[in-house]
C-alpha cells in the first residue's frame, strides 16, 4: 500500500522564495501547492486539503498574522499546522507570530541544508 506524499501549501508573494522552496520541498518528495497572496490561499483551500501551511507574514493583501487568525478560527482549518516562514527576526517577532495561531517558525534567509527536515519534523515525521 503507498501512501500519499504531504501536501504543503506555500503562501508567499515572492516568486523567487516560492520557486526556492518548491525546489526543495518537490526534491525531497512533497506535494506544493502555491499560493502568491492571502486571497489566492483561500481560494486554494476550497479545493486542497494541505498537511501543512507556509506561511509568510509580510504580504501587500492580508498579512500572514490575519490569515492565520482566520484559518485558525475556521473550523474546517483549525487543526492543519500552520509554520510561519518569515524575515521577521527582530525581539519579539517570534512569539508574536505563535500569538497570531502559528504552530512554528522558521526565520529566512532558509537553510536549504536543514529546511526538509524542519518541514518533517512539523509534520510529524509523515512523509
Amino acid at each position: 500500500m503507498t501512501s500519499r506524499s504531504p501536501t504543503i501549501l506555500y503562501v508567499e508573494d515572492n516568486p523567487d522564495n516560492r520557486t526556492l522552496v518548491r525546489r526543495i520541498l518537490m526534491a525531497e518528495g512533497f506535494q506544493v501547492v502555491e499560493a502568491e497572496s492571502a486571497s489566492h490561499a483561500v481560494q486554494a483551500l476550497q479545493s486542497v486539503r494541505p498537511d501543512l501551511i507556509l506561511m509568510d507574514i509580510n504580504m501587500p493583501d492580508m498579512d500572514g498574522y490575519t490569515l492565520t487568525g482566520r484559518l485558525k478560527r475556521d473550523p474546517r482549518m483549525h487543526t492543519i499546522p500552520i509554520i510561519a516562514l518569515t524575515a521577521n527576526v527582530m525581539k519579539g517577532d517570534r512569539e508574536r507570530t505563535l500569538d497570531a495561531g502559528c504552530d512554528g517558525y522558521i526565520q529566512k534567509p532558509i537553510d536549504v541544508d536543514t529546511f526538509s527536515s524542519q518541514i518533517n519534523q512539523f509534520l510529524g515525521g509523515r512523509q
